[in-house]
């Protein structure tokens, strides 16, 4: 090699020939060209040697430098690399891993780019296994900046790993590894915080961190050595002299922070899996541990997750069995502690009101029933294809006591056992029970999968709390065949979760097989493109039948929105049509009686070409033309500031295709429900729609008008809202570039939480696009409803809204209650995401807000707050709501279907008409 290369990348390996290849073959195949490799046996023993000079060989960027004797480490290899580097920058790699295509170049022109003196990138596990992968704390990575000095950011300290940075070669030179100890890494990147004036955060992927499958072939890494008590001390002792660098370099102030890394990362990676541990073990581990943890500041600590914390305690207070039941609670189902003390409303792990054992944020006591917590210990014992269980739950929190009547079962899948538990003189109960796998049946056609039993506790109203049993890790698995079917029954997970893993035998394990071939063959025969001509082929010959109306509500989510209500409407008329609903897969909230096909079934198909009227509220599948004779409803889904039809993101770009096919199935409506004078004006042209208008409002929004106080108190009872709790709906759209990501739910919920829980309950609404789980800590505040099936009845019950650009405030002005927008991100969205037509900030009949801090505030004085808006908000009532009379479904009924005997009291006629005076809506005393 003539030329000075860009970069060198050191490959350090030591007896890992059948990997080495791979690692080097990353490294050339860089897109910056200008790479060197640099290969440092540690004296292999294997057939590492011949590998590494056939790659050098091949390549000649690629240089092999091997060593007599074993170093017994990674630092004396990686100085050995470094001191042979030519290139300006260098970069490391372990034998077993990878480099991303585009790292080395991407971090040589961030480092340029910023002048500073490394770069460090997101690390990304790869599990081999699975061929998963999963960023090494992606929020430390998650913003790219430049960081003046690791006092600005001592979060850093997490960033301990060596191979995710590109350095400059003299900065090296002079913060040379260790070599003396395991665990270089830790006390070489304290050096590095410490010598570094400026360091540069990307958050790509750079290094992917490759993860065996336990059991393999494959040596172990030093780190996840973890068996060996010789690699806790090694790291104990790697701790300690990193805050000796810290102290040593006038940064002292920051031992803590480095300390807390220790920790969170450290100490948690020993204890994830001790509860597989021998008690020998446990104890060993303590022992070693309980020095280094006792000279720590209590400010070390303060910050930390609170079972983490309690682990801890455990540790410096020599307590190893008390340990391990806590070390039980950190993964997995995260069990509650076997006893709990409520002091001062406080709660403890245990029976002492000890500070450091204190787990009140985890908010365990307070949760509704249904998501209460128990603690359910398990022996388990098996002969034949009998399995006996033994089981202790505790009742930390008094759930039990609380609840007279309840029963209590165990649940296999499908399978039910009722349990008789027994209370026990210590507190707590015991349960046995016997269940028989062979006599499970789980399907005609058999079963392969999995499933965790459960406890469940049934309150005599009928709701259930439920949690997974714990049992010993140590016990091997219990395997049986039973009616043609292997059954193992395990321990899953550090926390050693009972699990149940079925796998068909015999002629059932083809059934897979075949299930596959007859469902390509049935795609084959009955896919969409066959399903569409022969759908075309039935509207040619088949004349539509008057008195069959086909009923269809977002997209077949279920029944609610516009549709319901003109359905209800005929029913109350008993108007002499058949009615059917389309659903694609939530059946449940369907009056009884109610006739239902699946969408896009081959019965649907031919509903959709007999039907000879069509209502729904998004549009009716796209490629399908309508009958000939038959007369299409449009109830549309809301109305509001979002750019619609042509002018939303998936329509205004100049793309034929979708453009052509939405002004198709708009060409379809027969008649439009008009919910407003604004609504015409945006909606109607921007979507090109150019035929009749049913002006009543809309039909969704006759309950908000009239009031249903029964539709109120089944949302509070369902959702367990807690009597006298005023309640907030927040109801966040998605962001059209972050679908499915729940970065529309933007409120600090926790925040909120610790200001506002006792005097509010937030129910938490998110669009059907977004996926969003509530962390457990805040369920006591916090109701998910985004599966609720009738919006309105969230709305009804709710003392206020909260929203930022959801077309919900416009029916929600309805109900004439407080609302407050937060719209932090509102610059971006109407620039860069969906785009508005209404300049919300000077329209809103409520505070616009950028912070949860504002949010709190607001809602601790909203009565005032709300007050200073009541002329934006009768403005806002009358551009979206002067329509709204209460009896729109009526309207819509007569002008669309005809006046039926018995009909509501709305006003009558068919097609567009005069817009009838603004009405005043009920609105509360402080608006008058």
């Amino acid at each position: 090699m003539i030329n000075i290369p860009e970069c060198s990348v050191v490959v350090i390996t030591y007896n890992d020939a059948t990997r080495l290849p791979r690692a080097v073959r990353s490294v050339l195949r860089q897109s910056l060209r200008g790479v060197e490799v640099i290969i440092v046996d540690d004296a292999s023993t294997d057939g590492t040697e011949p590998v590494a000079r056939a790659l050098q060989r091949e390549d000649p960027r690629v240089r092999y430098l091997r060593a007599e004797v074993n170093s017994g480490g990674c630092g004396t290899p990686r100085n050995r690399g470094v001191a042979s580097a030519r290139a300006p920058y260098v970069m490391f790699l372990d034998s077993d891993d990878e480099l991303t295509r585009h790292a080395c170049k991407s971090l040589l022109l961030e480092i340029e780019r910023t002048g500073a003196d490394f770069v460090t990138g997101q690390i990304s596990r790869l599990y081999e296994r699975s061929g998963k992968t999963a960023r090494y704390y992606p929020a430390l990575f998650a913003r790219r900046r430049t960081v003046e000095g690791i006092a600005q950011e001592p979060e850093m300290f997490l960033d301990s790993f060596s191979t995710n940075k590109l350095y400059r070669a003299e900065l090296l030179r002079r913060v040379p590894f260790p070599e003396d100890i395991h665990y270089e890494d830790h006390v070489f990147s304290t050096a590095l915080y410490c010598a570094a004036q400026r360091f540069a955060v990307v958050p790509w992927v750079v290094y992917l961190w490759h993860r065996a499958a336990a059991g393999g072939e494959t040596r172990p890494s030093i780190s996840l050595s973890l068996t060996e008590m010789a690699n806790v001390r090694s790291r104990i002792r790697a701790a300690r002299m990193s805050d000796d660098i810290l102290r040593e370099n006038g940064l002292g102030h920051l031992v803590h922070e480095r300390q807390r890394r220790f920790v969170r990362q450290d100490l948690r990676v020993y204890l994830n899996p001790l509860p597989a541990r021998a008690p020998e073990w446990i104890s060993e581990f303590v022992s070693v541990v309980r020095p280094y943890l006792a000279e720590l500041d209590p400010v070390v600590f303060e910050t930390m997750d609170p079972l983490m914390r309690v682990c801890c305690s455990f540790i410096t207070d020599g307590r190893p069995d008390e340990l391990l039941v806590a070390a039980r609670s950190l993964n997995g189902p995260k069990a509650p502690p076997r006893a709990a003390l409520r002091r001062d409303g406080r709660t403890y792990w245990g029976t002492e009101a000890d500070p450091r054992r204190d787990i009140t944020p985890l908010r365990m006591a307070e949760l509704p029933y249904t998501a209460s917590r128990l603690r359910h210990e398990a022996a388990v014992t098996g002969e034949g294809a009998v399995i006996r269980l033994s089981i202790g739950t505790y009742d930390p929190f008094g759930v039990l006591d609380a609840t007279p009547g309840w029963r209590a079962f165990l649940r296999f899948k499908d399978h039910r056992v009722p349990l008789t538990p027994r209370a026990r003189p210590g507190g707590g109960y015991l349960s046995e029970a016997t269940v028989d796998l062979s006599g499970i049946r789980h399907g005609r056609l058999g079963f392969d999968g999995r499933y965790d039993p459960v406890v469940e506790i049934v309150r005599p109203d009928g709701r259930v709390t439920s949690d997974r049993l714990l049992v010993d890790p140590s016990a091997g698995p219990f395997r049986v065949t039973v009616a043609h079917h292997d059954i193992t029954v395990r321990a899953e997970g550090a926390a050693a979760v009972m699990r149940v893993v079925w796998r068909r035998r015999g002629p059932l394990r083809r059934l897979p097989r075949l299930r596959r071939a007859a469902t390509r063959l049935l795609r084959r025969v009955g896919g969409p493109e066959v399903k569409l001509r022969v759908y075309k082929g039935l509207i040619s010959v088949l004349p539509p039948r008057r008195d069959l109306v086909l009923f269809e509500s977002d997209v077949g989510a279920g029944y609610t929105g516009n549709p319901r209500y003109v359905y209800e409407e005929l029913r109350r008329r008993r108007a002499p049509l058949r009615t059917v609903w389309s659903v694609s897969r939530n059946r449940r909230n369907f009056p009884p009686g109610t006739r239902l096909v699946r969408r896009m079934s081959w019965r649907h198909v031919w509903t959709m070409a007999r039907a000879g009227h069509w209502v729904d509220s998004h549009g009716m599948p796209l490629a399908y033309p309508k009958p000939s004779g038959t007369r299409y409803l449009q109830t549309w889904h809301g109305q509001g500031i979002k750019s619609v039809g042509f002018d939303a993101p998936d329509l205004r770009a100049d793309f034929d295709g979708p453009r052509t096919a939405w002004r198709a199935a708009v060409e379809r409506w027969d008649a439009l429900v008009s919910p407003s004078a604004e609504f015409e004006r945006v909606f109607v042209p921007s979507n090109g729609y150019r035929g009749p208008l049913l002006r009543h409002g809309s039909p969704r929004c006759d309950v908000l008008v009239r009031g249903d106080p029964e539709a109120a108190g089944r949302a509070r009872e369902r959702l367990e809202i807690p009597p006298g709790s005023r309640v907030l709906l927040y109801a966040p759209t998605y962001r059209d570039r972050a679908k499915g990501s729940g970065r529309s739910v933007r409120a600090d919920l926790t925040a909120m939480a610790e200001a506002l829980a006792g005097e509010w309950t937030m129910v938490l609404r998110t669009h059907p696009v977004e996926r969003f789980r509530v962390p457990e800590h805040l369920r006591h505040f916090v109701r998910s409803a985004g599966s609720y099936p009738e919006v309105n009845d969230l709305m009804l019950l709710s003392d206020a809204l909260l929203t930022d650009y959801s077309s919900l405030m416009c029916d929600y002005a309805v109900t004439g209650r407080p609302m407050m927008f937060l719209i932090d991100d509102w610059d971006e969205y109407r620039h860069l995401e969906r785009g508005v037509y209404h300049d919300l900030p000077a329209i809103a009949p409520g505070p616009c807000l950028t912070t949860t801090g504002e949010l709190i505030e607001v809602l601790r004085n909203l009565d005032a707050v709300s007050a200073s808006f009541a002329a934006r908000y009768r403005a806002f009532q009358e551009l979206w709501c002067a329509d709204e009379k209460g009896h729109a479904a009526a309207g819509v009924v007569d002008d669309f279907f005809g006046p039926f005997p018995d009909r509501g009291t709305g006003p009558r006629g068919t097609g567009p008409r005069a817009r009838p005076a603004p009405v005043r809506l009920p609105m509360p005393g402080w608006f008058r």
